[in-house]
């Protein structure tokens, strides 16, 4: 089953777990009606033959011997292949005189939607009678091998040497709060703001045989992003990654999918260097031979690459042996981090109502104390800031609690109202008292210091400096500092270093677009301000305020110390 499928199926398919009349409601409110309304896409029929074949499941070995799971069998994409393939090495043992015994062990599959585990019940059971199966056996063997229930929760005493397939993308906010809850008890990974794919992830691997093989198609955000690290760690303390492949706009689905997709092979296995391919020609010849390169004992530098050191712990993989790399792990041993140099990277205010919380300054028909001046994206759009007069609602004290309405006459009027929008949040749904409390806690001194604004997504890095008048909204992150000048910072952040630094870091957005989140912002290096001279910190402030990006680039260069093969490097 495909990224975009299981997203909206999960909306259904989480309610058979059993966790109370929340889950059920969940269920009534997002059935789909029909397989368009489901996002019924598919993964091509080339891309599983490859997956199979790269982890080794092929029918010139005793398939019969062997066992192999499916966490989210969908309509079968991943089951049908496989079973052939099983089917075909059973015929092939048989043909040599091999007495062959039963193959309840060789499949298990899991699926949680009901028309899904019926629909593709009925194609294993008919593939079994095509394969000489009488009907009653062919019946009870397809009992034996599928199972209708939630992979996280349901009991699967077996291990596996090969596990395969696509796991369920599925957002927090989309399962129901007891659900999430226990599925956090029994899964260490799911973490932060983590899809289900995640601990999916994490039951696949501890499902493993010694040396078995888990290959999935998924998302590739958790391999460098924040809520990956647990099972990045995970991986690095107990298995190998072996094979990565990019399938980034590699087509490898008969729909678009909005997910950018990656190909992983980790073994329950010593570590040992990984071997990685980009974006493949989706032909049943060349991935074929892709395969075979993978698993051979030569390195075939035509069609892949080796790297070594790509999983140490939490640590984000960086999957190419470019000069960039060479320069970015070069940096890393020689500068501290952003934060480290006094430096504090934040992010602008969630109000989780815009419209309520949110209109022109003079229009916000509060108390005077009760608004801030908010900076906003579209402010910044010049790389001055250009304010076009926009306010946010606080309703917090400067000490920090909410402010008590009843002292606050024209706030109250304001925020009753709009108290349906704002009622209609999560978390007002969760604290009815603080109801009007903004998601995020505004703290009003930030308006008057300081700061660097930088929205999140750009082709390149956007650096505004703020003087101390705005309040920032949700969608720019900021960057505050008490030894650092901030016009001489900005022309770092402005500089090839820093695009050098997100672009490795960053998940991959489409159009070339790169994330300028805080958890990559913190990982830009930086000098110690104090060991910085007179002259460059004089140099670096003017580029800034000139907006002189060729200038800020050569600056920063200096800054560095960057040679002139690293020069080179970073403009190519």
């Amino acid at each position: 089953m495909t990224l975009v499928k299981q997203r909206r199926n999960a909306q259904q398919q989480l309610s058979l777990s059993g966790f109370g009349d929340a889950t059920a409601v969940f269920h009534d409110a997002a059935a789909p009606r029909n397989a368009d309304e489901r996002g019924a896409i598919f993964t091509r029929r080339v891309v599983v033959d490859f997956i199979l074949d790269l982890v080794g499941y092929t029918a010139d070995i005793d398939l019969h011997e062997a066992s192999l799971l499916e966490p989210s069998f969908g309509d079968g994409d991943f089951l049908l292949p496989a079973i052939e393939r099983l089917l075909a090495a059973r015929l092939r043992a048989q043909q040599s005189g091999v007495q062959i015994g039963s193959i309840d062990h060789c499949i298990q599959a899991v699926e949680l939607h009901a028309d899904s585990y019926m629909l593709t019940r009925d194609k294993v059971v008919a593939l079994l009678i095509r394969s000489h199966f009488p009907l009653d056996e062919a019946q009870r063997i397809a009992r034996v091998w599928l199972v209708q229930g939630d992979y996280l929760l349901a009991d699967i005493p077996s291990e596996f040497d090969f596990i395969v397939g696509n796991p369920p993308y599925v957002r927090q906010e989309l399962i129901p709060a007891p659900l999430l809850e226990e599925y956090r008890r029994r899964y260490t990974t799911l973490y932060d703001r983590a899809d289900l794919y995640v601990p999916f992830i994490e039951r696949s691997l501890h499902l493993l045989k010694d040396r078995g093989q888990l290959s999935f198609i998924c998302s590739d955000r958790w391999m460098k992003n924040k809520y990956g690290g647990p099972l990045r760690d995970l991986v690095s303390q107990q298995f190998h990654l072996g094979a990565y492949i990019d399938m980034v706009d590699a087509d490898a689905f008969h729909s678009e999918v909005s997910a950018y997709p990656a190909i992983t092979v980790i073994s329950r296995n010593r570590p040992g260097p990984t071997r990685v391919a980009d974006r493949p020609q989706l032909d049943h010849d060349y991935l074929r031979t892709l395969a075979l390169a993978f698993h051979s004992p030569v390195l075939a530098d035509t069609l892949i690459r080796e790297i070594t050191g790509i999983v140490s712990g939490s640590s984000p993989w960086i999957l190419d042996l470019s000069a960039k790399t060479l320069l970015i792990k070069r940096l890393e041993a020689d500068y501290p981090i952003l934060e480290e140099v006094g430096c504090k990277v934040g992010i602008g205010v969630a109000t989780g109502a815009d419209k309520a919380f949110i209109g022109q300054f003079s229009e916000l028909d509060v108390e005077e104390d009760r608004k801030l001046p908010l900076a906003m994206a579209k402010d910044l759009a010049s790389g001055h800031v250009v304010w076009r007069g926009y306010g946010v609602i606080n309703p917090f004290t400067d000490e920090g609690p909410l402010v008590d309405l009843a002292k606050y006459p024209k706030l109250r009027r304001y925020l009753e109202g709009h108290r349906q929008q704002i009622m209609g949040r999560h978390v007002a749904k969760k604290n009815p008292e603080n109801w009007y409390r903004t998601i995020d806690r505004i703290t009003p001194s930030l308006s008057s210091r300081p700061k660097l604004l930088i929205p999140d997504i750009r082709g390149e890095a956007q650096v505004a400096f703020e003087s101390g008048n705005l309040y920032p909204h949700h969608n720019l992150y900021f960057i505050v500092s008490d030894t650092w000048d901030l016009r001489a910072l900005q022309a770092v952040l402005l500089s090839s270093i820093t695009r050098l630094f997100i672009s490795t870091y960053s998940t991959k957005m489409r159009g070339g677009y790169l994330r300028f989140q805080a958890q990559y912002l913190r990982r830009i290096r930086l000098p110690i301000w104090d060991s910085i001279s007179p002259a460059m910190r004089e140099r670096l402030i003017n580029a800034a305020s000139a907006l002189d990006i060729d200038e800020c680039n050569e600056a920063t260069a200096d800054l560095y110390s960057l040679t002139q093969q690293e020069r080179h490097t970073l403009a190519h």
